[in-house]
């Protein structure tokens, strides 16, 4: 049996792959080496998915592919966390990065773009990802992604500069003051998943004139800081994983074309591409 996991700051998507039956999919929360330690990995893992973790002896190989999996002492963190549960199995764990370009690309060459909790982006020269300087983190980074627009529609609700209805609308959904986030952002942790999860209102207010300035932004913010970066961007499709690209996929594209980027696929759970691909790996 083989293994695959996607996982970002907020989730962790896995898949068992078992011949002659249907894949079967499991979920716990993101497993980021940067903010968990290895102790944490293997317990979230044992405590959200013991029926996974029950398969333990007949697992073969497991690919975690994951946000802040992009150094050797990271990957150490998640492999050693794996391997109390499942000793028996080969483990790979390699960045999210590389598993946006095996479900997107493929073999071909392109531009990987993740945007959901965090954002990142690298080149894909259809065997290995090319870092740049990105995925500089949710505090000087993570442009247009889930914690972007979080940390956008707080401050402006803070400082008083949400249109009113806007604003009261944002005040009944979730009844915030300066001493609230102040506690959640700076005293406790996962405050990256935290501003995230305001995101989700700016679906509810992107066809008014504030809502829409807002995510155009947003998303130019992750075109220029982020594409625009690479000289030949123009030459290669730009592939797209995450809720953010996925729920925003018509702004998202539209305003790629105004700016000369060519655009590929967008994913919102990249796991299924992922296994598929493996799969066929492993047959060649």
């Amino acid at each position: 049996m083989i293994l695959v996991a996607d996982s970002g700051s907020s989730k962790t998507d896995w898949l068992l792959s078992i011949p002659q039956q249907e894949p079967v999919s499991f979920k716990t929360a993101g497993l980021n080496p940067y903010f968990l330690t290895e102790k944490e990995i293997a317990k979230i893992i044992q405590d959200q998915a013991p029926d996974m973790v029950a398969y333990a002896n007949d697992i073969s190989e497991i690919y975690f592919f994951g946000a802040g999996c992009s150094s050797p002492d990271r990957h150490e963190i998640v492999s050693n966390a794996i391997s109390q549960l499942f000793s028996k199995a080969f483990i790979s764990v390699d960045s999210d990065l590389l598993g946006c370009a095996y479900a997107t690309c493929g073999h071909e060459k392109g531009i990987c773009c993740v945007m959901g909790t965090g954002s990142n982006i690298s080149y894909f020269d259809g065997e290995n990802i090319h870092d740049g300087q990105h995925g500089l983190g949710f505090v000087l980074g993570d442009e247009g992604s889930g914690t972007w627009f979080g940390k956008a529609l707080i401050t402006d609700f803070l400082y008083g500069n949400m249109p009113a209805d806007i604003n009261e609308a944002f005040d009944k959904a979730y009844g915030l003051n300066k001493e609230i986030v102040i506690k959640n952002v700076y005293q406790r942790p996962n405050a990256n998943t935290y501003l995230a999860s305001f995101s989700r209102f700016v679906s509810e207010i992107k066809t008014t004139p504030y809502g829409q300035e807002l995510l155009e932004r947003g998303l130019l913010e992750f075109i220029d800081s982020n594409i625009k970066s690479y000289p030949e961007y123009h030459r290669y499709k730009c592939h797209f994983v995450g809720s953010i690209a996925y729920f925003f996929a018509e702004e998202l594209t539209t305003l790629c074309h105004q700016q000369g980027v060519k655009t590929g696929k967008v994913i919102k759970q990249p796991i299924n591409d992922l296994m598929a691909f493996i799969l066929k790996r492993n047959e060649e």
